[in-house]
């Protein structure tokens, strides 16, 4: 079924431990997007400025991604970001942001693309992502993912969007903040309050927790990574493989949710393992597959 990303294109330089990289590709649709199409077709949702180095046709070339909705402002300049992770690699320092097109209005969405059925609304301001899901028709599932600002500086639209919305997909701190509450089953059991279905809570190298307002629960690790190169885009890779499964399936009955939760897992483990997009452009569909079939042998057990 068809799956919309609406979010970020940006240039980042990135420093972690295992290097540096400069001016590279980056953004939440695009980790996303190039997630999913592991999975499904996307339709790709988003802007840049006229000094974006990279030609994303040809990165996405074969990759199923309709880039319709790619408008180019040439007045404007391209999201940028710099940032450098700790030794522990949780931890990162923003040292710069500049927002350029993302302080503008947000894209339209093309008329062919109003009738996806699988929204994800990557992390940007409530109020746009409120913007962006009224120009889709009839959605089926709505994922949206934010961050610690627009908890802090704009708590009241952030609220009125979980009322919109199907899943939230969130950090575990973010969620005790968004919720007013330490533990974090009782943070994700408020959070559903507020409207969503399922609440996606993400725990770093510690996995992750879903829960949805039935009352279940799903508890998976991360696949445990010996090397990480850069943590950078890990969510919206994670998202990506998660949504990409949901829109290739159909389905969206928790069993459904549990393996999709589990191929973000592994999407993400390949995603760190290098720079930018190259951990993710270097795998193919089996590869993901047989690291499924690796996490689902980790975690059995028998009484």
């Amino acid at each position: 079924m068809s799956l919309l990303v609406t979010g970020s294109i940006g240039i980042d330089t990135i420093k972690t431990p295992g290097g540096i990289r400069e001016n590279c590709l980056g953004g939440a649709a695009v980790y996303f997007s190039m997630a999913a199409s592991f999975f499904s077709a996307v339709r790709f949702v988003g802007v840049i400025g006229s000094d974006c180095p990279f030609d994303l046709a040809e990165i996405f070339a074969g990759r199923g991604v309709d880039l319709t909705g790619l408008e180019l402002r040439a007045q404007s300049k391209t999201f940028r970001w710099t940032g450098s992770y700790h030794e522990d690699m949780d931890d990162r320092t923003t040292e710069s942001t500049e927002l350029n097109v993302l302080a503008e209005a947000p894209p339209k969405v093309p008329e062919a693309f109003k009738d996806s059925k699988f929204v994800f609304l990557a992390n940007t301001a409530p109020a746009l992502q409120h913007e962006l899901l009224g120009q889709v028709e009839k959605p089926a599932f709505v994922a949206v993912d934010t961050m610690d600002l627009w908890i802090q500086e704009y708590p009241d639209d952030l609220t009125a969007l979980l009322t919109k919305i199907d899943c939230l997909t969130i950090n575990e701190d973010e969620a005790r903040m968004l919720a007013g509450r330490h533990n974090l089953i009782r943070a994700v059991q408020k959070i559903l309050e507020m409207g969503p279905g399922v609440v996606i809570a993400k725990k770093g190298e510690s996995g992750s927790i879903m829960c949805n307002a039935e009352g279940d629960i799903f508890i998976l690790p991360a696949f445990p990574a010996a090397d990480v190169i850069d943590p950078t885009g890990a969510g919206d890779s994670f998202a990506g493989g998660f949504m990409g499964y949901l829109a290739q399936t159909g389905r969206t009955d928790f069993e459904t949710l549990k393996t999709a939760v589990a191929y973000g897992t592994v999407v993400a483990s390949y995603s760190i393992a290098d720079f930018s997009l190259d951990g993710l452009t270097k795998i193919i569909r089996r590869n993901i597959d047989n690291r499924l079939a690796e996490l689902r042998k980790l975690v059995k057990f028998k009484l």
